[in-house]
């Protein structure tokens, strides 16, 4: 009995083998394709079942150096930092320290009303608010973005606009709900924004490369931001202060520290699964996004339920796509901000589910 079992665990084994290599050298082929063409410059991971099927770097984490990208370069994450704002918000629910029906007017003594009685967390959460984003302004890059300004000083810049629609009647993104979600975390917590992250999030998840993106200190295996240039190749990427993104936008992270968040997400290593199942529940049709729980778009992509989130940021772009109900992901970290192809998104769902994507031609 045991010479015919041993026989079959290796073939099961062997046969499949072959199924996480295509999906790799697809990926791989896939990704190459991208960066001949110019369009991709940066860092991707895909797994499923808890396997790692692809983790690499392309292109250059520093063009003025030539450092390559490695599976540790930390890139600057713009709004998937909201996932991780919207986790400290349900660990502090969960502790009894706020709740997210509460009024921001609780929070916010000096904010005008009807915002401070009528928008609740919940509504900053779920981008409900009908608050205009205060990155929507058209003098915001021109006069602000280099200024080192407060927490307070930000929420003053915005707090006195109206409402742009009924709190919870409509999805209408929105920057300033998050940075007020920030400045909860601190007067609920006690701690600064990012001391909580590291605190309740990122060391008991063992995210050793992910943080708060600030200029001053020396963050090693920091990749450097870029746009494409005119006429070809690339520039820096203009100067950002990330007291500016602050809860929507600042945090930088790498590859492998999302696939760890990713992992824990089907745990009960942050909060309990009740808790978890509600930063997944589809509470407002949110555009192309599909729905918007807690930090995440949910939708269905090739008939798999997919939640996930991208952002954009001086210089960076990002996305973390998960189908939980298949315990696969694929994450892609970029500093070159060149457009990608349409459908993209859908490309590496396909990969990721054994479909024999193409790579892109160089025209796409």
């Amino acid at each position: 009995m045991k010479k015919r079992i041993a026989p079959l665990i290796v073939l099961l084994l062997v046969t499949g083998l072959p199924h996480a290599q295509e999906i790799a050298s697809r990926a791989d082929a896939y990704f190459t394709a991208l960066l001949n063409a110019k369009k991709f410059n940066g860092t991707v991971l895909l797994a499923k079942d808890g396997k790692i099927l692809l983790k690499k770097g392309y292109g250059m984490a520093n063009f003025e150096w030539d450092i390559p990208n490695t599976p540790s370069t930390k890139f600057r994450l713009g709004s998937i930092t909201k996932q991780f704002t919207a986790m400290s918000i349900l660990q502090l629910e969960e502790r009894g320290l706020l709740k997210t029906t509460d009024p921001i007017g609780k929070y916010f003594t000096d904010y005008p009303k009807p915002a401070a009685d009528e928008v609740t967390i919940h509504h900053l959460l779920t981008h409900t608010s009908g608050m205009p984003s205060y990155t929507d302004d058209p003098t915001l890059f021109e006069k602000r973005s280099i200024l080192p300004l407060t927490i307070a000083e930000m929420i003053d810049s915005f707090k006195d606009k109206k409402l742009r629609f009924t709190p919870g009647s409509q999805f209408e993104y929105d920057n300033s709900g998050y940075f007020l979600l920030g400045a909860i975390i601190e007067k609920v917590s006690g701690k600064s924004y990012e001391a909580y992250l590291q605190e309740n999030i990122f060391g008991p998840l063992g995210m050793k490369d992910s943080g708060y993106d600030r200029a001053s200190p020396i963050i090693k295996n920091r990749a450097s931001g870029y746009q494409p240039a005119p006429g070809g190749g690339v520039l820096n990427a203009r100067y950002l202060d990330m007291g500016l993104p602050y809860a929507a936008g600042s945090l930088y992270s790498t590859v492998e520290d999302l696939y760890l968040w990713d992992q824990a997400l089907y745990t009960e290593k942050l909060v309990k699964k009740a808790t978890l199942d509600r930063m997944f529940q589809e509470y407002i049709a949110a555009e192309e996004m599909g729905h918007y729980g807690y930090g995440w778009g949910i939708a269905t992509v090739k008939g798999h339920k997919n939640v996930a989130h991208g952002g954009g940021i001086n210089g960076f772009a990002t996305m973390i796509s998960r189908f939980p109900e298949d315990h696969a992901v694929f994450i892609y970290l970029r500093n070159v901000t060149a457009p990608l192809p349409r459908g993209i998104n859908n490309d590496l769902a396909g990969i990721l589910f054994g479909e024999n994507v193409a790579p892109p031609a160089a025209s796409n």
